[in-house]
């Protein structure tokens, strides 16, 4: 049906005449909302909102002044009050006093404009639940948003926020609280009070110190201070109850902070400078399990790392290591162990290159009075295909090995001794495979980390659908030019490498699997990538897309808040230059930033 029919008797010349000062929005639309009590206005280009709109509870509808009959879908008195209006991506620069009209209001976005200032009277939708204003110019917030009571969300990321009310504790229903990219210089001690918080992000600040009342915030789970001038934390964090994940990376942080937190799942401390690791410390993370260190000046790495027996991922790349304690390889959950960059004395450089398995086995032989030495052999039972099958890695550390063979298929020994034993890794790399081995699919229940890198695989089986708990996948040096749409089922995968293969285009079904951290896609001939899918990735933190063939970036890749790492050198694009690539990643999301119209 035509927007006339649907906005009845309309001025048939309304969207041609040059004298209209005020923007008009269709009445079939207004219609619509009145209906449902959502409006949507995204991305109309509007540069201040229409009085129809503030009105839009008040007014009598157009319909009920005609002598008309309409359905009862269409009913006027059946109307019900706006609760969501959307006003994101337009061009408005202030919101008018009489956004009070819509008393009712529980969701407000008005993200992606060009907003300085907000009027006080939005203090008067008592209502309100979600208030979006990321992606603005606001430099301050007005204290009547703190007497929100029924606020459970704020979002105020991409501001120019110098500073917060004292007032911001009042917000006692607020679950989740986004300052990050703001030019904050401190936080309020009230923030203490937002007992209900699980969710705080003030990430690209100007923080130096955090107040110790962060410490009363008994609820939050995830706490982002990346990015900011911070050289110390507070003490008190230590008693957060329920915090579990904790960012502090790109800080000037000398020492590891302090934490006895219960809870704590992941620490992430890279690019600080940090120099030593202390003894208590490590003792008292009972339960983690992602540690990053990377990029900071430790020399080393204590004895005590052994008790982290939560300890799935520790990445120490980039500091000044120069020995490792054998015993690191008896930690029982540990998959991921990464040391590039390291001056480490005694292990060959090439072990640190064939991933964590092999590193782990070597320091496992270095272990005095082991029965396995570090190059495979006395625990390995020779069957009649002379297969090589280590009974004990897969019975213990739940493990099955078959590399370096330069085989063609897999020999049925391995997933004979393999069934019924939960193996959560496998490594077939450096072999002649072409395909993935059908067998491998006995092992889908429990198989998290698969590498069958240094093979010649040319396609990918659909089947690897069906590894619904893998969250670490290794196909780099292949043949492979595409993924199977399929693989967007596998909704655990952390990472994936797929370095020296022959993709021509990003993988689409990459953009599906939200679960993703790491993307390595570098030394292919990738020639473009989608900026608005990949910003879907919201958990993606590391993207390596460097010596590929794209010719240009899209300035909204800048727009991916969760990166932290992007490679890009070694691609034929002009811009961004190579002195800006040279200053890191965050220079380079700051740069296409910059490059998005206005």
């Amino acid at each position: 049906m035509s927007r006339l029919k649907r906005g009845g008797q309309l001025d048939s010349l309304s969207g041609f005449r040059a004298d209209k000062k005020e923007p008009t929005i269709p009445s079939g639309l207004l219609r619509a909302a009145r209906r449902s009590g959502q409006l949507d206005l995204s991305g109309r280009g509007l540069t201040e909102v229409p009085q129809d709109v503030y009105r839009l509870n008040m007014d009598t509808p157009q319909e009920a002044q005609q002598d008309v009959s309409f359905g009862t879908s269409d009913c006027w008195w059946e109307q019900t009050d706006l609760t969501k209006l959307i006003l994101s991506s337009n061009q408005l620069t202030q919101l008018s006093d009489d956004i009070r009209l819509l008393a009712v209001l529980t969701t407000l976005d008005l993200h992606d404009n060009q907003l300085r200032s907000l009027p006080g009277a939005l203090g008067e939708l008592q209502e309100l639940q979600q208030l979006r204003l990321s992606h603005n110019k606001l430099t301050s917030l007005p204290i009547e948003v703190c007497t929100l009571k029924n606020l459970c969300s704020i979002t105020l990321q991409q501001n120019q926020l110098e500073s917060l009310p004292d007032e911001m504790g009042q917000l006692e229903k607020l679950t989740h609280l986004d300052l990050s990219h703001n030019h904050l210089k401190g936080l309020p001690v009230s923030l203490g009070h937002l007992s209900c918080l699980q969710k705080l992000n003030v990430c690209h600040n100007e923080l130096s110190c955090l107040p110790a009342s962060l410490a009363q915030l008994t609820n939050v789970k995830l706490l982002d201070f990346s990015n900011n001038q911070l050289t110390d934390i507070p003490a008190t964090l230590s008693e957060m109850p329920a915090l579990e994940q904790l960012y502090l990376r790109h800080n000037k942080l000398r020492v590891l902070p302090k934490l006895v937190a219960p809870t704590l799942k992941e620490l992430y401390v890279g690019n600080n400078r940090i120099e030593e690791m202390e003894t208590e410390l490590l003792t008292s993370l009972t339960a983690i399990s992602v540690l990053e260190l990377r990029d900071n000046k430790i020399k080393i790495l204590p004895e005590e790392i052994t008790s982290l027996n939560t300890l799935t991922r520790l990445d120490l790349t980039n500091n000044d290591i120069t020995t490792l304690p054998a015993s690191l390889s008896l930690l029982p959950d540990l998959k991921v162990l990464l040391l590039e960059g390291n001056p480490l004395r005694g292990i060959r450089r090439d072990l640190l290159t064939k991933g964590t398995d092999v590193l782990l086995k070597y320091l496992r032989g270095r272990i005095k009075g082991d029965p396995e030495s570090a190059e495979e052999g006395q625990t390995a039972m020779t069957l009649p295909s002379q297969a090589r099958v280590n009974v004990h890695n897969i019975k213990t550390l739940k493990s099955l090995a078959y590399s370096e063979k330069q085989a063609v298929d897999i020999p049925d020994e391995l997933f004979d001794a393999a069934t019924d034993q939960g193996v959560t890794t496998v490594n077939f790399s450096k072999n002649q495979l072409t395909s993935i081995p059908p067998r491998l699919i006995e092992l889908s229940a429990s198989l998290s980390d698969l590498n069958l890198a240094f093979n010649r695989l040319t396609c990918c089986s659909p089947d690897v659908c069906k590894f619904l708990q893998l969250m670490h996948m290794d196909l780099r040096n292949n043949q492979l030019t595409d993924l199977p749409s399929e693989m967007k089922n596998l909704n655990k995968l952390r990472s994936i490498t797929l370095n020296y293969n022959r993709f021509k285009s990003f993988p689409g079904v990459l953009y599906q699997i939200v679960s993703l951290e790491t993307v390595l896609i570098g030394n292919n001939q990738v020639g473009e990538v989608d900026a608005h899918r990949l910003k879907m990735l919201v958990n993606l933190s590391t993207l390596d897309m460097s010596n590929n063939d794209l010719l240009n970036i899209p300035p909204e890749v800048g727009l991916c808040a969760s990166l932290r790492c992007l490679g890009l050198e070694g691609n034929p694009f002009r811009t961004p230059r190579a002195a800006i690539l040279a200053k890191g990643t965050d220079a380079v999301l700051e740069y296409l930033r910059s490059r998005i119209p206005t």
